[in-house]
């Protein structure tokens, strides 16, 4: 299923009996995993566990330390870190679940292990235009998040049984850090059906909103600070913003992973800014790219046409092999191309 809002049944049946066949289920999600990939990988695999299968979750490197509190987070096989086992366990495996990612690049330095595993493999996900490395396909772009449809899936396969309070927060904690705490791509009414019933199974919404949101590191402030109020430029006749951190900075304030979870969208506050981009130098010679926008300015095609990526019209990203300060020239190009979407 592609651009459409009506769940696929036919290609749930199929994945629930891909499920009840397998022996040996992998569940895996992107690079840099977020709140909605760590969500639903871990969701997910508290389900299988409850149904009696023994599912193992890889990620192409660390989840971020932000999301520890997830049940099942210390279980997680990184391949960044444990490149043999995670080759062996994808080899090994019956089934591959992909999910929060349309592309196999998507996985990183893993990709050749996933691409190369004899497994089958199924993709649960919500970013446009999935690629066709996968055997099974469920892919729902109007949807606000993986978890989200997650719970559909598991709603039409009859899994809800299972969902007990502990995958019921990993669901509950994607759906709401990729809706900004539902403030945005939130309009859907099916949203609320679901976080009524994962609060009903024992979520407490407010515990993982401080957890997930609302807690952060001495570091991790100074370095937000110093980005807003050193770095941050706004070119005003694009209604454009950007931040970029390079790598010296990063580990001046001790970054580790999360700690610019959400700075991107901090530009969006101010008015006539329309959209905001955050360049960041991970390594030399490698910048991610992160994108957020409001209204109809559609960032998803930006990062299509200039930094190898994609997402969502309002969210995207993408990654550029250079050097920083030729990304943040990258960036400055784009600005008179892209006024033709405000």
């Amino acid at each position: 299923m592609n651009d459409n809002n009506i769940l696929d049944l036919e290609a749930v049946g199929r994945l629930k009996g891909l499920v009840e066949r397998a022996r040996k289920i992998v569940l895996t999600c992107h690079v840099s995993p977020d709140g909605d990939a760590m969500g639903s990988t871990l969701g997910l695999a508290r389900v299988l566990q409850l149904m009696g299968k023994h599912p193992i979750v890889v990620t192409p490197d660390r989840p971020p330390k932000s999301l520890t509190f997830l049940p099942g987070y210390s279980d997680v096989v990184p391949a960044s870190f444990k490149p043999g086992v995670a080759s062996n366990l994808l080899r090994s495996a019956d089934l591959v679940v992909c999910l929060d990612f349309n592309a196999s690049k998507r996985v990183d330095k893993m990709e050749d292990y996933l691409l190369q595993s004899p497994a089958t493999k199924a993709m649960i996900d919500h970013h446009l235009d999935p690629e066709g490395f996968c055997d099974l396909t469920i892919s729902m772009p109007r949807i606000s998040s993986t978890c989200a449809l997650l719970y559909l899936i598991m709603e039409a396969a009859g899994w809800l049984d299972y969902l007990d309070r502990q995958a019921a927060s990993c669901i509950y904690t994607g759906m709401m850090t990729d809706t900004g705490n539902f403030s945005y791509n939130s309009n859907d009414p099916r949203l609320y059906h679901i976080v009524a019933d994962l609060v009903s199974r024992g979520v407490d919404k407010d515990a993982i909103y401080n957890m997930a949101c609302n807690t952060f590191s001495e570091s991790c402030l100074r370095l937000n600070g110093y980005a807003l109020a050193e770095k941050m430029q706004i070119m005003r006749d694009h209604q454009a913003a950007l931040i970029a951190l390079s790598l010296d900075e990063l580990q001046r304030f001790g970054y580790v992973k999360g700690d610019t979870e959400g700075l991107v969208n901090r530009p969006l506050a101010i008015p006539g800014v329309a959209y905001s981009c955050f360049l960041r130098e991970d390594e030399p010679g490698f910048v991610k790219v992160s994108m957020r926008s409001k209204g109809s300015f559609p960032v998803n095609r930006v990062c299509e046409d200039y930094f190898n990526g994609g997402g969502h019209k309002n969210a995207a990203g993408g990654e550029l092999y250079m050097g920083l300060d030729e990304a943040i020239a990258l960036f400055m190009k784009t600005l008179t191309s892209n006024d033709k979407y405000l």
